[in-house]
């Protein structure tokens, strides 16, 4: 594959010259490709990470569960991208050689959603908050990785005569080597011309379903309804471009796009799940329960010490601070002190923020349940 692309916007009057290696490191490549898609996990992190305090979430046992999910989700984007090619791998190493391209990032999502969904059972950390926080991390992710597509001139679209149509030796080259098959699939193309730059169309759609769902974070109604949200923004927008695509995968010796299909039923589920949810929820306010990080000694404490609740509309500095101030006296309480009356408990252990009522869902204070367990690209 060649690693330097000259890359034209006709209609613009823009014109790219692209090196597909960042960093050579004694004939060792470090490719953009991969620096991107780094640097889009990380920032996803970062912000999941910083807002665990509003959806309950202990940073500390989040790390383990975000480690797992991201590990299987690179594993099971592989796994799809395999399972699909349209074409046959020589030996195991092959599809091993993840260097060399080929991941389905509907196998990304779905592998780190069920993986990480084990671990977080694993680490007692709350399911559905913790879909929620990490989905938005999710779109931050895409946005930004989408870009390791440009550098490495793939993911593009049909031609078009829209201004923003892309031309460069490696559209040239991949479109002349598919044209036949993609005439039979009723697909007309012609290489010298220029083609929908469908990665810039996914990478501004995810990076406008991430403010669209920051800004209207602190007004969800119940826990996983941004989860839904997001399926619903991104599948719609996947389905839209996957339609674009000229590189898409199949399902079996069909015409379906993977793609497609999982972008169609998982939008439909997800839609059902949020007027569910929504109808389930009427009327009330989302209360979350803050996260304990001594899960150990907030079990020891029984019914001396109970976790508190903030609404759901506090702002980020309030869930930091009442945090805080929750596990500083936790790890105060002292558990050999004579247990007090029920008239003496209460006042003891008021704080600024609300108790965990019937409001809070059950699944963001897993640890006030009895017998609990220890608990790319395509």
């Amino acid at each position: 594959m060649d690693t330097i692309f000259h890359v034209q916007f006709p209609g613009l009057g823009l014109e790219f010259t692209v090196d597909r290696v960042a960093l050579s490191l004694g004939g060792f490549n470090i490719y953009w490709y991969g620096v991107l898609i780094a640097l889009g996990l990380v920032l996803g992190m970062a912000f999941a990470f910083h807002f665990a305090p509003d959806f309950g979430l202990n940073a500390d046992r989040l790390v383990d569960v975000v480690a797992i999910g991201t590990v299987m989700g690179i594993v099971c984007a592989r796994i799809a991208y395999v399972a699909m090619a349209p074409f046959e791998y020589d030996s195991l190493w092959q599809m091993l050689y993840i260097r060399q391209g080929g991941i389905a990032i509907y196998g990304a999502i779905i592998g780190a959603f069920l993986f990480g969904g084990l671990a977080a059972r694993w680490r007692q950390v709350p399911l559905l908050p913790l879909f929620d926080a990490v989905g938005m991390g999710f779109l931050i992710g895409q946005g930004i990785g989408r870009w390791g597509n440009f550098v490495n001139q793939e993911a593009f679209g049909t031609n078009t005569t829209l201004p923003w149509g892309m031309f460069s030796e490696g559209t040239q080259n991949y479109l002349a080597s598919v044209q036949a098959t993609l005439a039979a699939q009723g697909v007309t193309v012609d290489p010298s011309l220029p083609v929908h730059p469908t990665f810039l169309y996914e990478s501004l759609w995810c990076l406008a379903g991430f403010l669209a769902l920051f800004f209207y974070m602190k007004r969800r109604r119940f826990n996983g309804q941004l989860f839904l949200l997001y399926v619903i923004w991104y599948g719609l927008g996947r389905y839209w471009i996957e339609g674009l695509r000229t590189d898409s995968l199949l399902i079996g010796g069909t015409d379906l796009r993977f793609s497609q299909l999982v972008a169609l039923v998982s939008v439909a589920a997800a839609a059902v799940l949020l007027v569910y949810g929504l109808q389930r929820s009427k009327g009330r306010a989302l209360q979350v329960t803050l996260a304990v990080s001594d899960l150990k000694k907030l079990k020891q404490a029984g019914a001396r010490f109970a976790p508190e609740s903030l609404p759901a509309s506090a702002p980020h500095r309030e869930f930091a601070a009442a945090t805080a101030d929750m596990d500083r006296r936790l790890a105060a309480l002292d558990l050999d002190a004579p247990a007090p009356t029920s008239e003496e408990s209460a006042p003891a252990e008021s704080a600024p923020a609300q108790p965990a009522g019937p409001e809070a869902d059950p699944q963001t204070a897993p640890e006030e349940k009895e017998d609990d367990d220890e608990r790319e690209d395509h």
